[in-house]
């Protein structure tokens, strides 16, 4: 992040670590797709992000305090990207850009579906959905609640679209 800032404004401060949009497809991929590492942050998301912005929007993400790097211990070269609590409290803003663009725009089903989730859950569901990334991402441990998490209540939502398509197309 820049030394000089442009005004004290919250959302302008705010728009200055996380305003472009490969900087919150980074930490969508980590919430959502639990991508931790470079190479899968490189080759997971459909955006097709390229290794130059990946490593200039990893590094300026650091720099801000929104994901932590710790060295992976299966390969010395290789890192583990987490969320930190800065990070994890962006969930909610995600959710609710998720709701409009799944509200306003052409979204696909089964990249809707999670936002669709999200927004009929709202607050309650995002607070829970944020204590599983603490624990995923910051090692807290939670109290263990009877059922799926909302990781994978997301997860299998997404997987039904996927495979109720596949089936739909077979079908005909």
């Amino acid at each position: 992040m820049s030394d000089i800032q442009r005004s004290g404004c919250p959302i302008n401060l705010t728009l200055e670590v996380v305003g472009d949009k490969w900087s919150l497809l980074i930490i969508r991929d980590m919430m959502f797709g639990n991508r931790r590492h470079y190479r899968e942050l490189l080759g997971g998301s459909e955006e097709g992000i390229s290794s130059n912005i990946l490593a200039d929007r990893l590094k300026t993400l650091l720099a801000a305090g929104i994901i932590s790097r710790t060295d992976d211990p299966s390969h010395k070269q290789k890192g583990i990207y987490s969320l930190t609590e800065q990070g994890i409290e962006l969930l909610p803003i995600l959710a609710q850009m998720a709701g409009w663009g799944y509200k306003y725009l052409p979204v696909s089903e089964e990249l809707g579906i999670r936002a669709r989730l999200l927004k009929e859950g709202g607050p309650k569901m995002w607070a829970e959905f944020m204590d599983e990334l603490r624990e995923i991402h910051l090692g807290l441990k939670k109290r263990k609640k009877a059922g799926p998490s909302v990781g994978e209540r997301l997860q299998a939502a997404y997987q039904k679209v996927i495979a109720d398509k596949k089936a739909e197309a077979g079908g005909r």
